[in-house]
């Protein structure tokens, strides 16, 4: 007994085998590439996606060719964008990505006039760049003979997905954002009418809850797997991530730590009605509140960059040779060119340094940029308006022992890691096992969840950083004032 279980994240790409014990057997990597072949624009070959998730599948399967039959496959992936095919199934263009920023200016009008608010009340997410509706709406108006080429729009594990059984479906949790009508659990007429695009709904694949299909004979050649193994498509990454750290019951958090900061919390029912912001993604039996930023560890690789220094444990090294509160300084982590999106959303916030002096060193701004992520963090969980008892962190960034230090001590909470070396694999497979009929539910099957010791937040920093988060928020009210005319000066760069 196998199983392989894949998580294809925006820069890497991971296929993890399975023993029949259920631990992590081998783990195979690809990094993929983000082009950005204009400003704000960023996109990647739908093909050379498909070649890495194939090569990680390859690699695994050669290396537990021991461990007899593969019960089946599951994949997870990056969420949101538009990875648009033909009726054939092809690529009619590179997949614009969630974090792509191109229709900025559309979002923003969006927001202005209150159509995002409205719509919110319907779907349970603020509208952002990266969504589809956005993107369907700059495509339209600026590359109408790609919308004619294209029969469906697919998110990246839809892509995999048909790659792999030539199927083309929705799992709820990618049709989620920004269409569906969440009681409902279905497109929504109204949403696609609110938008001007009743004209997409012929591009919009079927949904489904945790879709599964057999693995086509095409595809079982290019993997090495028997054909007809089936294969289950998960929620999208960050869903399947949240899982797959073991929060699966009303009021448990996560937060990953990646390249968006994701704070997220399982919720019972969608609440529509309170402040729009943040998205909402139906899961199997429930639905996950979520808040992914824009920035995450990106900001982590470019501080890095700015200071000279080999990775994120060095900047976390240097970050400890200052105290906390970085000497006064005080970071504003909002570096996309996306804007915003989580806790609020604003196409043109950007980021700043506050309170510079030649008294400052490397280590004041390495902690400050640090802090100003994790603020992020406690904002986010603010948002999901849950109490959680503990935060489950996951990512890359969850590696650095200063970074968990600092995010029990901000947010006040005790911070675990999951034991698993990829857990948003391990959420597909918690998936696949209750898709298959191998457990009975996804909470059953949360037993193979395996969790690290907690870090526990230090009460003297707690009650600094209280008072520090406070001003963090005033610092960001001030300068949002100012984003509009920012926006103005990079239009006349």
């Amino acid at each position: 007994m196998a199983i392989i279980c894949v998580d294809a994240g925006t820069t890497v790409i991971k296929a993890v085998g399975y023993d029949s014990s259920g631990a992590e057997s081998y783990v195979a990597r690809r990094e993929t590439t983000v082009s950005r072949p204009a400003p704000g624009h960023a996109e990647q070959d739908m093909d050379a996606v498909w070649a890495a998730v194939a090569a990680t599948v390859r690699e695994v399967v050669t290396r537990m060719e021991d461990a007899g039959t593969v019960d089946f496959v599951a994949v997870t992936a990056q969420g949101d964008g538009c990875w648009l095919v033909d009726a054939g199934g092809e690529p009619t263009g590179p997949a614009i990505l969630w974090n792509d920023a191109r229709a900025a200016a559309t979002v923003d009008a969006w927001t202005r006039s209150g159509l995002a608010a409205a719509a919110f009340r319907l779907n349970g997410s603020s509208a952002a760049s990266g969504l589809p509706h956005a993107i369907l709406t700059w495509l339209r108006a600026n590359d109408p003979g790609r919308l004619d080429r294209s029969h469906a729009n697919l998110t990246c594990g839809g892509w995999i997905f048909s790659r792999m059984t030539g199927r083309l479906v929705a799992d709820e949790s990618d049709a989620s954002a920004p269409f569906m009508d969440l009681r409902a659990r279905a497109y929504s007429a109204e949403l696609l009418a609110m938008f001007d695009l009743e004209w997409a709904g012929r591009l919009l694949p079927e949904v489904r809850s945790c879709p599964v299909a057999d693995l086509s004979a095409d595809a079982a050649a290019t993997l090495g797997l028997p054909a007809g193994t089936p294969v289950v498509m998960a929620p999208y990454d960050i869903a399947s991530t949240a899982l797959g750290a073991g929060a699966v019951s009303p009021g448990q958090a996560c937060g990953i730590l990646g390249t968006t900061l994701c704070t997220e919390v399982i919720v019972g029912s969608p609440d529509l009605d309170g402040d729009p912001t943040g998205i909402t993604i139906a899961l199997p039996g429930g639905y996950l509140r979520a808040f992914p930023t824009f920035a995450g560890t990106e900001v982590v690789q470019w501080t890095c960059r700015l200071l000279g220094l080999d990775g994120p444990a060095e900047l976390g090294e240097l970050a400890l040779q200052s105290p906390p509160g970085a000497g006064g300084l005080a970071f504003l982590p909002y570096l996309s060119p996306a804007g915003e999106r989580a806790p609020f959303s604003d196409p043109l916030a950007r980021g700043a340094l506050h309170g510079m002096s030649f008294e400052h060193g490397r280590e004041h701004v390495a902690r400050a940029v640090l802090e100003g992520l994790t603020m992020v963090i406690r904002d986010c969980l603010a948002a999901t308006g849950a109490a959680p008892t503990e935060l489950r962190a996951s990512g890359g960034g969850s590696a650095s022992a200063t970074w968990l230090a600092m995010i029990a001590d901000v947010t006040g909470l005790p911070v675990r890691r999951p034991a698993d070396a990829e857990v948003g694999a391990r959420g597909a497979y918690l998936v696949g096992l209750a898709a298959t009929g191998a457990a009975p539910s996804v909470a059953a099957a949360a037993e193979h969840v395996r969790l690290r010791d907690a870090v526990e937040p230090d009460p003297g920093r707690e009650a600094r950083y209280a008072r520090l988060f406070d001003d963090f928020l005033t610092l960001r009210g001030a300068d949002a004032g100012t984003w509009p005319l920012l926006a103005d000066m990079r239009g006349r760069a």
